[in-house]
């Protein structure tokens, strides 16, 4: 039996076409129950929801009242039925062979999470949304996360998105950490990899991804991002990744040399050839993401956007963490 979880929350635009992908799956039914698990939603999400599982009984709505990922997965988790549980998101949707590759995999090797590659598309067919998936593919924007920018082989990871597990890991490590709104996967996956467990990426599992629709919602999601991640330090007691410590000190250099830019003309002089040439690379980035002139006018201002609010968040996030400050957001959809 196989159990697939997605925490939902207001995607009555996205939700059909990913439990079209779902049906659409080469998995047999009759081994299959699919959770889709609802923050409560004040669109037609739910009502999409329910039509699809009176057509198919192995889709199910369960309630999630404290409205955020983790315990919706954790209550996905604790109604779970199968023997392996893999976790979608409504934000995808997903190739035929999805959960069959990824729970084959799972079984021929050692490894306690196996999870494929998003390929990350547009929410519109704007240039500003373009340009936002181009960002969120390219190694300039996201570093070496390679479920992001794509791999040449299969390889062992610090994370990957959409995760498929045994269903004994969570006996053995516990479920998902519901203080952190987000990077609770990062931080399950910091746990898997501490208790000598291996994370296994398949580059040729392909998901389909859809990004935010507006730079200021990709925003918020990239401080949200910066603001858990030294709390998801915290609780594994060390460092998860070495990226994640560029775009705070890329935020910090900025600030602290524009104050002393404000004092000298020889630390002027460096200071704004250094913003200029971060420009000139982030519009390089972009020429090799797209040859569409509007998308690359746009990619400087969403590489920025990401790496400052993402670097802002954290530095935040390390404030609040170091003074057991209490953190809350509020929804990105």
């Amino acid at each position: 039996m196989l159990t697939v979880i997605c925490p939902i929350y207001n995607e009555e635009n996205r939700i059909e076409e990913c439990i079209r992908s779902v049906i659409a799956q080469d998995w047999p039914k009759e081994e299959l129950e699919v959770l889709f698990v609802d923050g409560m939603s004040g669109d037609r999400t739910r009502e999409i929801v329910k039509e699809y599982s009176r057509q198919y009984p192995f889709i199910q709505l369960l309630d999630n009242p404290k409205r955020i990922a983790p315990s919706g997965l954790n209550i996905g988790i604790r109604a779970a039925k199968g023997e392996i549980i893999l976790r979608l998101d409504a934000h995808a949707k997903y190739p035929t062979d999805y959960f069959s590759v990824l729970v084959n995999k799972l079984q021929e090797t050692n490894a306690d999470n196996v999870g494929g590659v998003c390929r990350t598309l547009p929410a519109k067919d704007t240039p500003e949304c373009r340009a936002i998936a181009h960002a969120m593919s390219s190694p300039f924007g996201m570093g070496n996360s390679y479920f992001r920018i794509g791999a040449d082989c299969e390889k062992w990871v610090d994370t990957v998105p959409f995760g498929c597990f045994r269903r004994d890991v969570f006996d053995k490590i516990g479920l998902f950490d519901e203080e952190l709104v987000r990077n609770q996967d990062d931080e399950f996956n910091g746990r898997i990899i501490q208790n000598g467990g291996k994370i296994l990426l398949l580059p040729q599992v392909v998901t389909d991804y859809f990004a935010r629709s507006s730079i200021n919602k990709t925003a918020k999601m990239f401080y949200q991002y910066g603001l858990f991640k030294p709390l998801v330090n915290k609780k594994l007691q060390k460092p998860t990744t070495l990226r994640q410590f560029f775009p705070p000190l890329f935020v910090g250099g900025i600030l602290f040399g524009g104050v002393l830019s404000l004092f000298g003309c020889t630390i002027r002089w460096i200071y704004l050839p250094i913003l200029v040439l971060y420009i000139l690379i982030a519009f390089f980035a972009g020429l090799r993401c797209t040859r569409r002139w509007p998308d690359i006018l746009w990619m400087p201002v969403v590489f920025a956007a990401i790496h400052v609010c993402y670097g802002c968040g954290y530095w935040i996030g390390l404030f609040k963490t170091l003074g057991n400050s209490k953190f809350t957001v509020q929804s990105n959809h």
